[in-house]
């Protein structure tokens, strides 16, 4: 057998560059040339996006393991407006607990240097400063840590590889009450149940919405039930009352619902098991043996629990009478899709509120407010699709949001809706279908509940409640309207060649004992720019016919690999799921290219 070192393409990496900054280096700014030495892992994101947070977890034990050799940067490359603020992502970065170096890159320079185009990427670069993987997606750190390990090894060997602390640098807590808080709930009692996230806890407050009355959870992030001092949360979101003295709580990066007994402060687990559903796990069964994806938040509404299920672009919903979950909405597409339940499509649901007749839902991705039926339907009141987002008020049909993720049903019919990333609270009205705007210079307000006739906003960023009167007469915002800011792919009018490249990682094969290892589904809005290829198939390559009658529009693609470790000795090998959705702006043009590569794992010979 032949030990020498792997064979790989090697691509010289570009510098990093970025007009934001350095974060989390104590004020040092860092070029490529000053991590020679060390193993340097490239994560692409982008604070919005549920895969990229599902990745910043994924990525916590790699780090730890080889803190020594390897240097994580976040490189972060904004989708909406709201994220190319400085300010913004210096807040995303505690928020959100990211203990690496990261680089704010709000015109994506370096994301168009590494030809990145899906959030998330991760790119290695090896101790000589070269380009050796690149992966889309989550489910990739498995294979990073092998190529880590040979890494390690091969640059030892060479004397090239440099070993010590890293550049991060953590910057002081603040003494805030509250820590970018997610979601409040008022309680029977008068005071409000608020989820803590940042600080894994949740906090019951006064009547005056400011002095603490108790804190539930050692604070520190796990997954243990127990009493208010024992408990662990792992950045925990949505609060719903249940029947008998207790909230159920969405515990999002648990992947679970646990339930608070109010009376004894006793955190018990209703449903999840700690692990992130993936394709192919179960979508129905007894709540416990259940995986589940990042729910965010949860509603009572028609006897059960539905969550919203932000992992998977989906609604779950859990039956309090016989502990079970089940889904109720959402095919795990991404995108915006009205109709029959089965059939919807969500991006990233992350508000509930429930009506007799309708549960209303904040679907951030696609900046869009909708509702269920009682039917189980799926409508859309605001909000066209992945690309399109602003301030804007007006008919509901033109009317913009920004990433939205509360909403709130008022007295009147109307909601309320936490549109976060515009900084402000708007209001929904069925009867006109006018969409206005309620208040305006709020700090990421991420939910908001009813308190009389006032109306209490968790305004995350500022770590408070803020009361607001219900105001007779909305306020008036100037029309601001924007694109997603990523360049559309130039691509040739009819045929068009979709290649999806996969490299198994190391030691890995494609799983195919249970049939095929691989799935590919193609759309696109308008559904007119596909004259053929659209679909699901089991092949990662496919020609696409691309009608010449429509100048732009996005190519959806969603892929997925399963690979498992290549050991015929081995009875039960460890198997993973690589998967990975992209939204591809292209624009048709006589020059454009006919082939369209999109790397979920390997390099694209």
């Amino acid at each position: 057998m032949d030990h020498s070192a792997p064979r790989r393409a090697r691509v010289r990496a570009p510098e990093l560059i970025g007009k934001g900054g350095w974060l989390n280096t104590g004020g040092q700014q860092y070029t490529l040339a000053d991590l020679r030495g060390r193993i340097v892992v490239l994560d692409f994101w982008t604070f919005c996006c549920i895969n990229c947070l599902h990745v910043l977890d994924e990525l916590r034990e790699l780090e730890e393991k080889h803190r020594d050799t390897v240097v994580v940067i976040g490189v972060h490359s904004p989708k909406f407006v709201h994220e190319a603020e400085h300010q913004a992502v210096v807040d995303a970065v505690e928020r959100y607990g990211v203990e690496h170096p990261v680089l704010d890159d709000p015109e994506l320079a370096t994301w168009k240097q590494y030809a990145v185009r899906a959030w998330p990427t991760l790119v290695v670069i090896d101790p000589e400063g070269y380009v050796v993987a690149q992966h889309a997606g989550e489910g990739h750190v498995h294979a990073i840590e092998r190529l880590v390990e040979e890494l390690e090894t091969e640059h030892a060997a060479k004397g090239t590889l440099r070993r010590g602390d890293g550049p991060y640098v953590a910057p002081e807590p603040e003494p805030t009450v509250l820590r970018f808080p997610g979601k409040a709930l008022l309680l029977p009692s008068g005071n409000f149940l608020v989820s803590d996230t940042t600080r894994h806890q949740l906090v019951e407050l006064a009547e005056d919405g400011e002095s603490v009355v108790r804190r539930i959870g050692s604070g520190a992030r796990g997954f243990a039930d127990g009493d208010a001092s024992t408990v662990t949360f792992n950045e925990p979101q949505g609060l719903a009352l249940l029947d008998d003295d207790s909230v159920v709580v969405a515990d999002t990066v648990n992947h679970a619902l646990r339930r608070l007994d109010l009376t004894t402060g006793e955190v018990t687990t209703l449903a999840g098991t700690g692990r992130q559903w993936w394709q192919g796990s179960p979508t129905s069964g007894p709540a416990r043996e259940v995986d589940l994806s990042s729910p965010w938040d949860v509603a009572r509404w028609q006897g059960r629990v539905w969550i919203a299920m932000a992992g998977v672009h989906q609604l779950w919903a859990y039956d309090p009478a016989d502990a079970t979950v089940t889904v109720t909405a959402g095919t795990t597409n991404e995108g915006l899709v009205d109709g029959p339940g089965g059939e919807a499509w969500f991006a990233q649901p992350s508000g509930l509120a429930a009506t007799p007749e309708r549960l209303w839902l904040a679907d951030s991705e696609t900046s869009a407010l909708r509702w269920v039926e009682p039917d189980g339907s799926v409508r859309t009141a605001v909000g066209t699709g992945l690309f399109d987002f602003g301030h804007r008020d007006g008919a509901a049909g033109q009317a913009l949001l920004q990433h939205p993720l509360g909403v709130t049903a008022l007295p009147d019919g109307s909601v309320a809706v936490a549109d976060t990333y515009n900084h402000a609270l708007r209001r929904f009205d069925p009867a006109t279908g006018e969409v206005t705007t309620l208040a305006t210079d709020l700090r990421e307000p991420s939910d908001a509940v009813l308190v009389g006739g006032d109306i209490v906003v968790v305004e995350s960023a500022r770590h408070r409640l803020t009361r607001l009167r219900l105001p007779e007469e909305a306020v008036k915002v100037a029309e601001v309207a924007h694109r997603t800011q990523r360049e559309a792919t130039e691509v040739a009018p009819g045929r068009l060649r979709l290649d999806v490249i996969f490299q198994a990682p190391a030691g890995q094969k494609l799983d195919t004992r249970y049939g095929p290892s691989t799935r590919l589904l193609v759309s696109s809005t308008p559904p007119e720019l596909l004259s053929t290829g659209e679909g699901a198939g089991t092949d990662l390559s496919r020609a696409l016919e691309l009608d010449p009658s429509v100048p732009e529009g996005v190519l959806h693609v969603s892929a997925m690999a399963a690979s498992c470790d290549d050991d015929p000795d081995n009875e039960y090998p460890a198997c993973h799921v690589h998967q990975q959705d992209w939204g591809v702006p292209v624009r048709l043009t006589g020059a454009g290219t006919d082939r369209l590569p999109l790397v979920l794992a390997g390099m694209d010979a």
